[in-house]
């Protein structure tokens, strides 16, 4: 069974709302043969990573950044996990009151520098997220667990 990994950082209800419709999407019943693992990202650890075959990645942008909690797990999973996800499939979704270029472009960086696929356009949400925004949460999670079931 493929695994799924979602390292979030969700201090705020509009994190909640989206983190609940990734889950949601990721773990519909039309997707089969897909354990979705659901990790905050200070609870995260190198073996998790190791052991998922795609990732789903979520944190709000503060100060032009990703989250400290999310910049730490890659911190400390960063060179443990480097040859070994190569080529793995994940997912982003951002969430800022104003701005989530920075946040985005910093985690794009990082997932560049492991090797990792970007299979889907990264959601980024500025305000309250709205039906259209959650919906792309939703259908970003399905897309990615989709997605491993085809490997």
């Amino acid at each position: 069974m493929a695994r799924l990994l979602i390292v979030h950082h969700t201090p705020s209800p509009s994190m909640q709302a989206m983190f609940e419709a990734v889950v949601a999407g990721a773990t519909t019943g039309e997707i089969e043969g897909v354990e979705v693992v659901r990790r905050p990202a200070l609870a995260a650890t190198v073996s998790d990573a190791l052991e998922a075959d795609g990732y789903l990645l979520g944190t709000p942008a503060n100060l032009g950044m990703m989250s400290g909690a999310l910049k730490v797990f890659f911190d400390l999973a960063y060179y443990p996990i480097l040859d070994a996800t190569r080529g793995r499939p994940f997912g982003l979704y951002v969430h800022g009151n104003n701005d989530t270029t920075g946040a985005v472009r910093g985690i794009e960086s990082v997932t560049t520098g492991l090797g990792w696929e970007k299979v889907a356009p990264v959601v980024s949400v500025t305000g309250e997220p709205g039906k259209a925004d959650l919906q792309a949460c939703w259908e970003l999670g399905a897309t990615v667990a989709a997605g491993l079931t085809l490997t």
